[in-house]
């Protein structure tokens, strides 16, 4: 499977935090999904809560 580097930010308060995660996944799509399902369930936020300004795959696997 291959890793993702998904970059954003999220809201907390009032205030937009950024962020960055690698995630496995088998393509970009399900990369940016995987990005919504981890800071909605963590963090409990609505997906417009949530940005996904990048994707790019990480090489070196």
């Amino acid at each position: 499977m291959k890793s993702f580097e998904v970059s954003g930010s999220f809201k907390i308060g009032d205030d937009w935090k950024p962020y960055t995660k690698v995630i496995p996944a088998p393509n970009e799509n399900q990369a940016r999904e995987r990005a919504f399902a981890v800071f909605g369930s963590k963090h409990r936020l609505k997906r417009r809560y949530i940005t996904v300004q990048s994707v790019k795959m990480i090489n070196g696997e």
